[in-house]
């Protein structure tokens, strides 16, 4: 697996009549952020892109920039809500599956 690959997509829809996009790794969360509208760059997206930088100089793991990233989605309404983590998921069909 690619050092730069996230371990789930960042699902964004940017609204009705768009189609939802799936960010994969920190190279496209780094596309995605630099054609960000110049005016809407505020701290959440300097640190999206400081995150996606440091990943990308291996100087951060990728799943850490991928939060970031994610969180900056979130905040700006873009963030398409997948449900839970596979690593919930998992998590709670064992919990259920034990009982």
């Amino acid at each position: 697996m690619d050092r730069l690959q996230f371990l789930s997509s960042v699902r964004l829809s940017r609204g009705p009549g768009h189609p939802v996009e799936d960010i994969d790794n920190v190279a496209e969360a780094m596309v995605f952020l630099r054609q960000w509208p110049v005016g809407r760059r505020g701290p959440v997206y300097r640190c999206a892109l400081n995150c996606c930088a440091a990943a990308l100089a291996a100087q951060m793991s990728a799943e850490e920039a991928r939060k970031s990233f994610a969180g900056f989605a979130r905040i700006t309404g873009l963030l398409v809500d997948a449900g839970p983590s596979p690593v919930i998921a998992e998590r709670n069909a064992r919990h259920h599956a034990s009982r």
